[in-house]
């Protein structure tokens, strides 16, 4: 039996939450029961001129209700044309997809950078540990604050200074000395790069998920590959695809 589903689903709720920064509950009979935190979903346009679907992280679950939110920003035609569907809308999405986060009895920083932070929220949700949120921003234009605080302790960083730390995550954790065993982290790749550094000097572990362009999002077309320490067992190369290995990786297994 397939791991992996295509289903029709209904849109319970959207709501722009951040400037072209939307938040989509949907309904699924499937996919709901089965996804862990840290997968993904390919949606599927209505535009058939649009073949390929988007990869978009999941932000909660709600196994109860059968419901997944998911929480995007506008990138292109055809987020555009997710945020313009309404409550009783259908769209067709295929998922689980990806490997997911292991959850580890470990101190832990939970690391979100822009367009990486809700991946992290079903994460905090879901950790049975002590754990310390780490979000940056550009600016004060935040989303999902509420949602993380109710999980626990969150510290802010943003580029302009206008909320938290001016700077970077990394600038927030030595501004407020925060200790942990291990990083959770989803966002650019500048940001994994410097968080697979500073854990590699202060003998931490590191836990990434990467972004990249997808096509397939099974795996199958190796559009969606990075450099690997190890040669891959698929490919035969240094290479591991982000949609089916990942899209989390132990930082060590990757070139960033």
């Amino acid at each position: 039996m397939s791991d992996k589903f295509t289903e029709q689903t209904v849109i319970l709720v959207q709501e722009e939450i951040a400037p072209d920064i939307y938040s989509l509950w949907i309904q699924t009979e499937q996919i709901a029961a089965r996804v862990r935190a840290g997968q993904f979903l390919s949606l599927y346009c209505d535009d058939e001129s649009r073949m390929l679907p988007r990869p978009i992280s999941i932000c909660e679950i709600d196994p109860e209700r059968q419901a997944l939110r998911l929480v995007y920003r506008i990138a292109g035609r055809g987020t555009a044309e997710f945020s313009e569907k309404r409550a009783g809308d259908s769209l067709r999405v295929t998922g689980p997809l990806g490997n997911g986060f292991p959850l580890k009895d470990k101190t832990a920083f939970l690391i979100g950078g822009g367009i990486g932070i809700p991946p992290l929220l079903e994460l905090a949700k879901q950790l049975n540990c002590e754990k310390q949120t780490i979000l940056g921003y550009r600016d004060s234009h935040t989303f999902l604050l509420d949602e993380f605080r109710a999980q626990g302790e969150v510290f802010l960083a943003s580029e302009d200074g206008s909320i938290g730390t001016k700077g970077n995550v990394i600038d927030a954790i030595r501004a407020n000395r925060l200790t942990a065993d291990i990083i959770y982290a989803c966002g650019p790749a500048p940001m994994l790069r410097a968080l697979k550094a500073y854990a590699g000097e202060h003998g931490m572990e590191c836990l990434i998920s990467m972004e990249e362009r997808m096509a397939c999002g099974i795996g199958a077309c190796l559009a969606c590959v990075c450099a690997s320490a190890q040669v891959d067992g698929h490919t035969n190369v240094k290479n591991k695809r982000i949609c089916k290995e990942g899209p989390v990786f132990d930082a060590r297994e990757v070139e960033l």
